[in-house]
């Protein structure tokens, strides 16, 4: 099933609109949060094809959000993908541990995370 709605999840809002304004340009509809409570909720409402979730937020941080979503029998299939400031890689193994399908550093690098994100369509 192609992707065509996204969740994008970032306390930044620096963050949030670049990611936003790049898959809005390609094409996606986007909606976006900045913290795990607000992203459960957006979840609940309209399901999106894929989360695009940051790893360092206040609150619930973004390895314990993948999990919550990964394991939530309502979000089978959904996948995640964390981008995160966090390079090493022992954080990369824990975020795919944790149910995210990819993992990207920060800054993000545009034309790579469009091509995984139709990878996964």
């Amino acid at each position: 099933m192609p992707i065509s709605k996204v969740l994008v999840v970032d306390d930044s809002k620096t963050e949030l609109h670049f990611l936003a304004d790049l898959l809005k340009q390609h094409g996606y509809q986007v909606r976006t949060a900045e913290n795990a409570e607000e992203t459960l909720r957006l979840l609940a409402e309209d399901r999106p094809d894929l989360v695009l979730l940051d790893v360092v937020m206040p609150g619930q941080n973004g390895f314990q959000l993948t999990r919550t979503i990964t394991r939530d029998p309502n979000y089978a299939g959904m996948p995640v993908i964390l981008c995160t400031s966090k390079t090493q890689e022992t954080d990369r193994v824990w975020g795919l541990r944790q149910g995210a399908v990819d993992y990207f550093t920060k800054p993000i690098d545009p034309g790579e995370l469009l091509a995984r994100i139709r990878a996964l369509g």
